[in-house]
């Protein structure tokens, strides 16, 4: 494995890793909810993509919350297809930690995962979250279609407002169209409810996001 330098900077894509065409091999079932992992998933459900640094302690944040149909982690917005944890750590693929998120919107509507997304970490940091750093814990936010993009702008725009009044600096989360979702090794999927003591790494910064708003 070379070197690239800072992790703290993307890599361009001519330099990324290799990676490979085999899919990461991981369980069958939802270790907490009981849910399949992998698709196909359910008429009627819908998926997010959130990157919120250590991903472990941003799945746990959605598999607790109802509404929520099933979980997983993995790697997006990079260039190197199924990459290995080893290989996300060493900042030579450009990917972000995420959480991918399967819901039951006529229970829980995408505008309150927002509010959960925004609510649930600093996403004014850059490239790292709390005492994690390197681009792999940038704050992201990866939408499927024209509603969700449509949501998640405006959403944005109003929680900037607030944390500006609270003195916080800019938001800096990659907001856009969801690239490619690669699972990530079983041993990450549901990992604080295999490990209960394990470090979690997210933390708020207390301000709340608008809620009933008219997005």
């Amino acid at each position: 494995m070379g070197s690239f330098g800072s992790k703290s900077a993307l890599p361009s894509a001519d330099r990324a890793l290799a990676g490979r065409q085999e899919a990461m091999a991981v369980a069958e079932r939802h270790y907490v909810l009981d849910a399949p992992l992998a698709p196909p998933f359910p008429p009627g459900t819908e998926r997010a993509l959130f990157g919120m640094g250590c991903f472990w302690g941003a799945e746990k944040l959605f598999w607790k919350t109802g509404g929520v149909y099933s979980t997983a982690v993995g790697y997006a917005g990079g260039f190197t297809p199924n990459p290995t944890y080893q290989e996300v750590c060493s900042g030579g693929t450009g990917h972000a930690e995420v959480v991918q998120v399967i819901f039951e919107p006529a229970t829980l509507s995408y505008q309150a995962l927002l509010a959960l997304f925004w609510e649930g970490h600093d996403p004014t940091q850059g490239m790292r979250q709390g005492g994690d750093s390197g681009t792999q814990y940038r704050s992201t936010l990866y939408t499927y279609g024209d509603e969700q993009g449509r949501l998640a702008e405006h959403s944005r725009a109003a929680y900037q407002d607030q944390l500006a009044a609270a003195g916080y600096a800019t938001i800096t989360t990659e907001l856009g169209e969801a690239p490619p979702f690669y699972y990530a090794e079983d041993y990450h999927q549901q990992y604080l409810a295999k490990n209960p003591q394990g470090y979690c790494g997210i933390g708020g910064t207390g301000v709340s996001c608008p809620t009933g708003l008219s997005w």
